[in-house]
């Protein structure tokens, strides 16, 4: 579909979605200069500081007139990381509470955001959204234009279907061929054994992984003052409780299966963060350096 074909105020919304990807990952790396991670080298478009030994002749001297620093033009055989983000768009992400933003809307922010910021490091991304089966898969790229079509894919997610985290990711894992770095952003609300199952593929398979579980704070306060009919998104089912009554079982509950994710997952060598719909997408971002400097 062209430009001509999409309406004007669509194109205005993802314009504005392409804008605040940019907008975090700019404020993030202003931020990030002024904080204890200023050594970070965040190396944008084609050029990277220049090494001893690099070819003279790479060496970017309309750069070096405007900063007096050496830096070499990137090329896109340079680029040896593959990041794939897995994006879980079902039902239960359409979740929010309190006037927050609602799970999927931040889990779509925080992937455009890294996707953005890993094609500015120049490197490879791909994108894959998922529900109960692969709804759609964009093969790693790392050029430019590409940011275009991850966004549009991100732009459309709607909340659908039900979950089947596991299959998804066996699926993937078996697709993989090159080893890479696996982002999955998921509410998680599956089960806990065969979701780690799926995660422990891709260690199997030499990747590295990252976790990020998406939770609206109401989900563990279950503060609730009055008696609510609860409604499973995915299956319809209902049911009214009275919250304060089933509130201490259902929190112990609750943080006794963040304990056991967390757990599993440190010890298949899975990096695991819990975060909420409020949490700043700053420090995330971060977490992804962090792991792409450990990986060069």
């Amino acid at each position: 579909m062209n430009n001509q074909q999409i309406p004007e105020e669509i194109i205005a919304k993802l314009d504005k979605f392409t804008l605040k990807a940019r907008l975090i990952v700019e404020g993030f790396i202003i931020g990030l200069h002024k904080s204890p991670y200023h050594g970070f080298s965040v190396e944008f478009s084609d050029h990277r500081q220049y090494i001893p030994g690099d070819p003279l002749k790479n060496i970017d001297w309309k750069v070096y007139g405007k900063t007096n620093r050496y830096y070499i033009r990137r090329y896109e055989e340079e680029t040896n990381l593959k990041s794939y983000l897995l994006i879980d768009h079902s039902k239960s992400m359409g979740y929010s509470s309190g006037g927050n933003v609602t799970k999927l809307q931040y889990a779509k922010d925080l992937t455009a955001s890294l996707a953005y910021l890993m094609m500015n490091q120049q490197d490879a991304c791909s994108l894959l959204t998922f529900t109960d089966k692969v709804t759609s898969y964009v093969p790693p790229r790392s050029i430019k234009s590409h940011l275009n079509i991850l966004f549009k894919q991100l732009y459309n997610l709607n909340p659908q279907d039900r979950t089947n985290t596991a299959e998804v990711l066996h699926d993937l894992a078996e697709r993989i061929n090159k080893r890479g770095l696996i982002m999955l952003v998921s509410d998680l609300i599956d089960n806990p054994k065969e979701l780690l199952s799926g995660l422990q593929h891709f260690r199997h398979k030499k990747n590295e992984v990252i976790v990020f579980h998406i939770q609206d704070k109401q989900e563990y306060l279950f503060d609730y003052q009055h008696e609510t009919e609860f409604v499973d998104a995915e299956t319809d089912e209902k049911m009214i409780v009275n919250p304060w009554l089933i509130r201490k079982d259902y929190r112990k509950e609750y943080e006794d299966n963040i304990r056991y994710l967390k757990d599993k997952c440190f010890e298949g060598k899975i990096e695991y963060y819990p975060v909420t719909t409020d949490t700043p997408f700053d420090e995330l971002l971060l977490k992804y350096l962090i792991k792409r400097k450990k990986l060069y």
